[in-house]
């Protein structure tokens, strides 16, 4: 161990910096709710449509929530365009273990108003599984938020582990 180099060389200049980092979570603002558990999906729904509601592009969301299903908070992952949006796993998890979330419900919308879930829907919904299997921080549902209060939940149709 004594002939490893030290940190720092008594009486030079370090020539490169190490950059130090601090990752945090900021709050951007507050969604009025009347309910902070979901018990169920239309739960979900409700808020999920609530924070969607007028906009005119696919947005993907996800409702962190705490081991006895409190929302911890909201984060949007992704805007996209007309019909489509990107989502990548890293980026849905990412506010997620900030927030020390126990499980994640997932969210976008359909601004056409037809909640039926498109293949790619499917496989990133599968996509998100698996990585939250990984991480250890369970996906409960993803919910596709229509027009006049339709939505199509995954894990009422029993697609949410199936392949």
């Amino acid at each position: 161990m004594a002939d490893q180099l030290p940190l720092f060389e008594e009486g030079k200049r370090p020539i490169n910096t190490l950059p130090v980092y601090r990752v945090t979570l900021v709050r951007e603002g507050q969604l009025p709710s009347y309910n902070q558990q979901i018990r169920c999906s239309a739960d979900a729904s409700r808020m999920l449509a609530t924070y969607l509601a007028d906009v005119d592009r696919e947005h993907f969301v996800v409702l962190m929530l705490d081991q006895k299903n409190h929302v911890i908070g909201l984060h949007t992952v992704s805007m996209g365009s007309l019909t489509t949006s990107i989502v990548h796993p890293r980026e849905v998890f990412k506010a997620a273990i900030l927030a020390n979330a126990a499980t994640i419900l997932c969210g976008h919308n359909h601004p056409s108003g037809d909640t039926q879930p498109s293949q790619e829907d499917r496989a990133i919904t599968h996509r998100l599984a698996d990585a939250g299997k990984l991480l250890g921080i369970n996906v409960v549902d993803h919910i596709i938020i229509g027009s006049a209060g339709r939505y199509f939940s995954f894990a009422d149709e029993g697609l949410l582990g199936a392949r």
